[in-house]
């Protein structure tokens, strides 16, 4: 059973337009075997406690705080719906949190699944108690990239903003840059459920990775203004069309066409388990970094 490594004491503690690469990955030497100690910020959400299910079914890693606005007071084992309770409450003070953890002196990695405009705080506030971070909050802004990769090269602390958790969203990613050596016509086709956050940050990434390659798509109406063909995404030509309709799953679809093929590369996402095998990676991977990492792709 997952608990808090100590009791609680009630005590308060005083990234694009174009994110340039970093040239290398800074790791430390393996930490111990003990279990890492994850904090989980954002615990009362979906894909938070989705989270808190699949860090207690993973080896090598317990739950050992959960942090959210909602619910406060409720064990979070049974906001989960899990067999029995894990006996950790949902607090409202991340601060707290991870001054009990690190008396223990045990690795921790606080999952933020929060805000863009609290990401940067969580992390330095990680930072300073000597915990990782695995940021997967859409839509950060550039600066705030930049910002937490300073911070953590000046403390030498890893942490990890990934903007996708999917492994199938990262190879079709993959997948695109490799095919778009060969087709010069190229349009990004979505499903979504709800019109929130369109186009999504899925379509966003694969056109600007497709854009940064220097080619020109889509020559033949590059310049229309005609609204049913899209939105195009940067200056090369990228085109995505959204469908929003109740009851659609999450769907991505790079259609690509040259004389006489025409080359489709789609995934689709049924729910938040999806990310759950990229989160458990993720978790495995920061707690040996002592830099910012940006994408989970850099290790697959």
């Amino acid at each position: 059973m997952a608990a808090l490594s100590c009791p609680f004491h009630p005590k308060v503690y005083k990234s694009s337009q174009n994110i340039k690469a970093r040239p290398s990955i800074s790791c430390s030497m393996q930490p111990s075997q003990s279990n890492t100690k994850v904090i989980v910020n954002g615990a009362a959400k979906e894909i938070g406690r989705a989270a808190v299910i699949a860090v207690t079914r993973a080896r090598g890693m317990e739950v050992a705080g959960a942090v959210d606005s909602h619910l406060v007071g409720e064990d979070i084992g049974k906001v989960c719906d899990m067999e029995e309770p894990l006996e950790i409450p949902i607090i409202n003070d991340l601060t707290m949190v991870l001054g009990s953890i690190s008396q223990s002196k045990a690795t921790g990695v606080v999952i933020d699944f929060t805000d863009p405009s609290t990401v940067y705080d969580n992390v330095k506030q990680a930072t300073a108690f000597g915990m990782k971070s695995v940021v997967y909050v859409p839509r950060i802004k550039p600066d705030t990239i930049t910002a937490l990769s300073v911070l953590c090269e000046k403390a030498s602390m890893g942490c990890l903003v990934a903007p996708t958790l999917s492994i199938g969203s990262i190879l079709l990613q993959q997948a695109a840059i490799s095919a778009s050596f060969y087709y010069n016509n190229v349009e990004i086709v979505e499903s979504r459920a709800s019109a929130k956050d369109l186009p999504s940050p899925d379509a966003v990434q694969i056109a600007k990775n497709l854009s940064n390659l220097g080619q020109i798509y889509n020559r033949q109406d590059i310049s229309t203004d005609v609204l049913a063909r899209g939105q195009v995404l940067g200056e090369d030509g990228v085109r995505v069309h959204s469908l929003v309709l109740p009851g659609l799953p999450s769907s991505t679809t790079v259609h690509f066409s040259g004389p006489g093929e025409v080359y489709c590369l789609k995934h689709d996402i049924t729910n938040v388990q999806c990310l759950m095998p990229g989160l458990i990676l993720a978790i495995r991977k920061v707690v040996r970094l002592k830099n910012l990492v940006y994408g989970l792709e850099k290790f697959l």
